[in-house]
């Protein structure tokens, strides 16, 4: 079996917007191409409604071709045929991968050393933050810079995506990165498409950077 395309620009939900926003952003944003992934993380939510929205989505995704992945929930990933991305107090790439079927990917999310070592077993790491989020006003946890992103991504053993506060012209100081996860960057731009294309793009150059 050909090894599995990884999503060079993942967007995370947000389900405080207006649901109606939210689908339509994330509608444009799918515009950009099937390298776009989306993650559907809503903590707050009953695990009925997280079953709903994971529903909504996965048609959305499956219309336009794109991956979908779920946060923390392999029940929810299984019922609607998704991708699985676990958060950092779940359980392991190890103990999710015999339950899943072989063409599912794993993410997991890495804020330091310690959960890039017990990345083992994943197919991509979301590293953050790389800059202070902003989905995140409040969120005071000390940011990781580029120099840092690209110190914890070489210890990681799968390819790693930056996240928080990822824009355009931030994402170009960004080395090491396989591709970008955002929120309000895409969200809540003017244009959703031209937002996500611009992240691509910059992912893009990083890339060519790169070839010797």
């Amino acid at each position: 079996m050909a090894p599995l395309a990884l999503p060079r620009l993942v967007v995370i939900t947000d389900w405080r917007l207006p649901p109606e926003r939210l689908l339509g952003a994330l509608s444009r944003a799918l515009e950009a191409g099937p390298e776009v992934a989306v993650q559907h993380r809503h903590p707050e939510a009953t695990g009925r409604r997280f079953l709903e929205e994971a529903r909504l989505l996965a048609g959305l995704c499956r219309e336009r071709g794109n991956p979908l992945f779920v946060n923390g929930r392999l029940d929810v990933a299984l019922l609607v045929g998704a991708h699985l991305h676990l958060p950092v107090q779940g359980p392991t790439p190890e103990d999710v991968r015999p339950h899943l079927p072989a063409e599912r990917l794993v993410s997991v999310a890495v804020h330091d050393v310690a959960e890039a070592r017990a990345a083992r077993g994943a197919d991509l790491a979301l590293v953050s933050p790389v800059f202070s989020p902003g989905s995140k006003p409040g969120d005071t946890r000390a940011t990781l810079g580029a120099r840092g992103f690209e110190t914890l991504a070489a210890t990681l053993p799968c390819p790693a995506l930056a996240l928080g506060g990822i824009t355009p012209e931030r994402a170009a100081t960004v080395r090491g990165a396989a591709g970008f996860a955002v929120i309000s960057a895409v969200l809540e731009a003017e244009d959703p498409a031209a937002a996500a294309r611009a992240l691509l793009a910059a992912r893009a150059a990083q890339a060519m950077l790169r070839v010797p």
